[in-house]
């Protein structure tokens, strides 16, 4: 195997999210600024499920108008989006509109959205793409997805956004005729290392890696080499463009492994999907736990978040966060090495991050006064949990990847899809619970206020 194609497929697979994962983070810097206020996050939430109608269209094109959309073009096209998309942001996100009176941030919206289709769309083309390298780039095409997340959160970090020093603030408290001292923890923000332009200029460099990354993976002869050893592995359903690796979603037969003559005869398949390894009600299982996984990982928990750490203080808030960003590419790198496809492991895996979400759930739900509050062990179960509930789903989704993978390039198409699937269902059933009902109560980082 190649060095350099395994970095440039981890660089490809940091292009799949860091653009909306980089909004996320940044915003403590930009709602202060906008007229949306903390309104931002809800309207993000309901941009991003819009943006669904990207792979929503790939994946009915691949099913009812199979060879009509070439993959290579589309990713060329939705990476040119997110680098202008996210160049613009950094010179229009304060820029507001007078709609029916009311002032809105409809350059900063509109943009986001665009970024929002480049991201979503990339689970139905980024994935498949990677079919034409082997099955071990696949792995690490995981491990740059997962840096999505955890690269603009360090650079947010640097940025210092969120950051909080608390301080012991005197007021004087007036009541009836006599006037009291009163000491009080309050929570200030520190100034920003770098503006939110800066932070926009990053993504779109981000953005530009990606397209050098796909360039180079493309036209690069190491690249061709590992893609000739890949057609050994796999028989037949590859085209080649002239000029360089172009796979359209074509009607040619799934790629299927090879079979040496000395083997034993082919066993029946055991459904009509990809090579028929799997039954109708494995797959049925491996796909709802891929929808379960992802709308845990993406939309429910993450949504939480803040509510089920900033009662621990703020440093937990910000360990937590970090940390299990560094749990997702880390999960990747172990499924590398280990990549164990059994089923029963999956399920066991997955009941078991589950129920750590669970526990993070409940404490978001008990917010502000969680269990252990007032105690370091609270901190350390709370830290440890997200870091776990990370890794563990982290490692299921891989997996999942890897066992769809060997079934062909139609079971990529459908396992980005059915991400897509996942999260957004899971993303609509935490809006209301969040936004409308005010299902959650925030801790406060520096002062909560608990019973013993």
């Amino acid at each position: 195997m190649s060095f350099l194609t395994h970095v440039l497929a981890c660089l490809f697979g940091m292009g799949s999210w860091v653009a909306i994962n980089g909004m996320w983070v940044e915003l403590p810097l930009i709602v202060p600024a906008i007229p949306e206020g903390w309104y931002l996050p809800s309207y993000l939430t309901v941009l991003i499920q819009m943006a669904n109608i990207g792979p929503l269209f790939v994946t009915l094109m691949h099913r009812f108008r199979p060879g009509a959309l070439n993959e290579t073009a589309v990713i060329y096209t939705i990476v040119a989006v997110g680098i202008l998309a996210s160049f613009l942001l950094a010179f229009f996100w304060r820029e507001t509109l007078a709609i029916g009176g009311v002032r809105h941030s409809v350059a900063l919206l509109v943009l986001t959205f665009f970024l929002s289709m480049v991201d979503c769309t990339s689970s139905v083309t980024f994935l498949p793409f990677m079919m034409r390298l082997q099955p071990q780039y696949l792995t690490t095409y995981f491990i740059g997805e997962g840096l999505s997340g955890l690269v603009p959160a360090l650079a947010a970090l640097i940025q210092g956004v969120g950051m909080v020093h608390c301080r012991n603030v005197t007021l004087n408290d007036t009541l009836g005729n006599s006037t009291g001292v009163v000491h009080e923890i309050q929570a200030h923000y520190q100034p920003a290392n770098f503006s939110a332009q800066v932070f926009f200029l990053f993504l779109s460099a981000m953005m530009v890696v990606c397209l050098a990354a796909f360039l180079l993976l493309n036209y690069h002869p190491s690249v061709g080499r590992d893609r000739k050893k890949s057609k050994r592995y796999l028989n037949g359903g590859l085209c080649e463009e002239k000029g360089g690796l172009a796979l359209g979603l074509h009607s040619q037969p799934e790629q299927k492994p090879m079979i040496s003559p000395l083997d034993s005869p082919k066993k029946a398949p055991h459904s009509t999907f990809g090579t028929g390894t799997y039954s109708g009600l494995e797959l049925l299982f491996v796909f709802v736990v891929l929808a379960w996984v992802n709308a845990l990982t993406n939309a429910v928990l993450p949504s939480v978040q803040s509510y089920s750490c900033l009662p621990y203080g703020n440093r937990a808030y910000h360990l937590a966060a970090t940390m299990a960003a560094v749990a997702n590419p880390v999960a990747c790198f172990i499924a590398m090495f280990v990549p164990i496809r059994s089923l029963v492991l999956m399920g066991f895996l997955t009941v078991t991050g589950s129920g750590i979400g669970a526990y993070i759930m409940a404490m978001a739900a008990l917010s502000p006064c969680p269990l252990l509050v007032h105690s370091d062990a609270g901190t350390v179960l709370i830290v440890s949990a997200w870091i776990l509930f990370v890794l563990t789903l982290s490692y299921v989704k891989v997996i999942i990847g890897v066992i769809l993978r060997d079934e062909g390039h139609s079971a990529l198409v459908w396992c980005g899809a059915v991400v897509q699937l996942g999260s957004m269902v899971g993303a609509l059933s935490m809006f209301p619970l969040v936004s409308v009902y005010n299902f959650f109560t925030s801790g406060h980082p520096c002062n909560t206020k608990c019973p013993m």
